[in-house]
């Protein structure tokens, strides 16, 4: 059976940009920053020209941002990966950040995750303000 063409959602399991039942953005109750475009995928010391569709939030349960997304097929990288889970450094024009490649897709599309400091731009309401010790 050949797969469908790859659908345009990400392949995550939130619903961007919807508004969910209860009033917040996505399935999880939190707004989502990401990024769609050109980047650079850095495996092995081999760097890629993919494109990545990534999105992002601030975890209150750990304190941390947590990005993730897909990487638009590419042949070069697959008979690199070959399947398996790699790290690797994405470069975006925004930014550059170390994560995980891995569960390649039916339609050969890996996936991208990373925590802390993501490759692209945050504006998201999420991400508390800092703490000012004896403010009133």
């Amino acid at each position: 059976m050949t797969p469908a063409a790859a659908p345009e959602h990400d392949g995550t399991d939130d619903q961007h940009g919807q508004d969910g039942q209860d009033g917040q953005h996505g399935q999880h109750g939190h707004d989502e920053d990401g990024y769609r475009g050109a980047a650079t995928v850095e495996v092995d010391g081999t760097s890629y020209a993919v494109d990545v569709v990534l999105l992002g939030h601030f975890e209150p349960l750990d304190g941390r941002y947590h990005w993730y997304g897909r990487v638009a097929a590419h042949a070069g990288l697959d008979a690199a990966l070959g399947g398996a889970k790699r790290p690797a450094r994405v470069t975006t024009p925004a930014g550059v950040a170390d994560g995980e490649l891995s569960d390649v897709d039916p339609w050969g599309r890996y996936r991208l995750a990373g925590v802390s400091t993501p490759p692209f731009a945050v504006e998201s309401a999420d991400t508390p303000a800092p703490v000012v010790v004896g403010a009133v």
